[in-house]
């Protein structure tokens, strides 16, 4: 047994006395204010509120707390179901909103307020106001009200907004003049905007100009009804998405800041005069989804270019020849991309359109190359087409949509037995043509690979004379007949079994789990 000296007893004695009742101690309520509510901000709103009744200490925390959003409060509720509109509890929530910013500490700014409500426009101004008077910075506001709204006065003028966001679910709401609305948003940044109703004020042309919106980078407009001309050239501007606007005619943007832009759903697919025009030269992302064809297009300067993914929504196959010609000036206008992925349109306009093909500009510096396509024998020459147009690729991946046509779906039980097929024939006619598409292609995938003689003679031929091949991953589809094993066998043999042009090349055979 060890004896303790009188030193060791002694200093035993003045920590005892010197840290009794620590355990007691509250060391969280201590924290400065700003770690604290960074800590609170992990919590739902409610809970956060509940903090309130610990301590004078935590009432003032929740008082002053930066970041109401009251969305965590009820997040899976529809704002437009009926049910909703009529409980109690419902209302008491909007109550709720209404007496938190009304009970804030009159000296701590409101970093962001969110919430989705059914209220009359005056409840909105009402809450607005308030939120503005906290110097509120983000703004995110759905909502859905008895009748159409003004877009709210009270922003325009705000110093603190940074980011505002106004989404109206039911019926909309309707922007004031732009002489009243490019006056304001100083400081603002981001601004998206959804259902507008613009039939009073169909043309756009002069409310974001260079003059406007001076540090705006980001604009989102979503469902802007009766808008028929936008024009788009705020100085800042990095982002840029437009969607849902179909009475839409004419877009002209002109930004030189823009880095991504990204189009969906939007034209008059019913005129003959629609047009846009792109002048961007730090444009880096395009995203033009299921948009109708316009009768002319401009892409301008886009030099800086790297990804691009074109889609285009066909009402019928004739189109007239202005608009082949805008689909040729569109894709000419991508020519520096580095990666592009086209929908199954853009390959059956190539397909079917000889007269466009010639018009088109190379993709010199492509890499990276992504086509949708059915794979019907019409589709060939427009493959081939853009595998010319494409010398330096690196990686090419076809997407084929197997709708089960009889005409494409026969299996060919002796195609690998046979020395040359039609559509291999095909591919061999274009060998001088390709070479430098050969020559330079390192990967390859096909997803919805059934084995039938059009994406196997492409396979083929791609392994005889891709001299710099690496890798080609075929992947078949997930309806693939599984009682033909031993024949897809077989014919997987014989793809092995040949001799290919590059001695480093692999294949990979997979099944789609999707």
């Amino acid at each position: 047994m060890v004896m303790e000296t009188r030193s060791t007893k002694r200093k035993k004695l003045w920590f005892a006395s010197n840290h009794e009742g620590d355990n007691d101690l509250d060391r969280i309520t201590d924290l400065p204010d700003a770690i604290l509510h960074h800590i609170l901000l992990l919590l739902p709103l409610k809970s956060i509120a509940q903090t309130s009744v610990l301590s004078q200490r935590w009432r003032s925390l929740w008082s002053s707390f930066p970041d109401l959003d009251f969305n965590t409060m009820n997040p899976s509720k529809d704002i437009c179901s009926t049910p909703m509109l009529k409980s109690k509890r419902w209302w008491s929530s909007m109550d709720f909103i209404a007496n938190v910013l009304a009970l804030r500490d009159k000296h701590s700014d409101l970093r962001a307020l969110r919430f989705r409500a059914h209220l009359s426009f005056s409840h909105l101004n009402g809450l607005i106001r308030r939120a503005i008077r906290c110097n509120v910075q983000e703004l995110d506001v759905e909502v859905a009200t008895g009748d159409y709204f003004n877009f709210p006065r009270g922003v325009i003028m705000s110093e603190s907004l940074r980011v505002l966001k106004l989404r109206s679910r039911y019926p909309g709401f309707r922007l004031l003049p732009s002489s009243v609305m490019n006056i304001g948003f100083q400081s603002l940044h981001t601004l998206s905007l959804s259902l507008v109703i613009l039939y009073e004020q169909s043309s756009l042309l002069d409310l974001f100009t260079e003059s406007s919106f001076p540090c705006l980078k980001n604009l989102n407009l979503d469902a802007c009804f009766g808008m028929k001309h936008l024009k788009v050239c705020c100085r800042a501007l990095e982002d840029l998405t437009l969607e849902n606007c179909f009475q839409l005619n004419s877009l002209d943007i002109c930004c030189a800041k823009l880095e991504n832009l990204r189009v969906a759903s939007c034209f008059d697919a019913y005129s003959d005069k629609t047009w846009f025009k792109v002048n961007a030269p730090r444009l880096r992302s395009i995203s033009w989804e299921y948009n109708s064809i316009t009768a002319s297009s401009s892409l301008v300067n886009l030099t800086s270019l790297h990804k691009a993914s074109v889609g285009f929504s066909l009402l019928h196959e004739n189109l007239s020849v202005e608009k082949l010609q805008s689909v040729c000036n569109f894709l000419s206008g991508l020519s520096h991309v580095h990666s592009l992925t086209l929908e199954s349109q853009c390959v059956e306009i190539l397909s079917n359109k000889n007269d466009i093909i010639n018009l088109l500009h190379p993709f010199n510096n492509l890499k990276v190359l992504e086509l949708h396509t059915g794979f019907e024998k019409n589709n060939v020459p427009g493959l081939a087409f853009l595998f010319r147009s494409s010398p330096t690729l690196h990686t090419l991946i076809l997407k084929i949509i197997n709708d089960l046509k009889i005409e494409r779906r026969q299996w060919n039980r002796d195609l690998w037995d046979l020395s040359t097929s039609a559509e291999e024939q095909y591919w061999e006619s274009q060998l001088q043509t390709l070479r430098p598409f050969l020559d330079h292609l390192k990967v390859v995938k096909i997803h919805g690979f059934l084995e039938c003689e059009n994406e196997v003679s492409l396979a083929k031929f791609l392994l005889k004379h891709g001299k710099d091949l690496q890798e080609m991953t075929l992947c078949a589809a997930k309806f693939c007949n599984s009682k033909d094993s031993l024949r897809r066998q077989k014919v997987r043999s014989q793809i092995m079994g040949f001799s290919w042009a590059s001695s480093n090349a692999k294949i990979v055979f997979l099944l789609s789990s999707s």
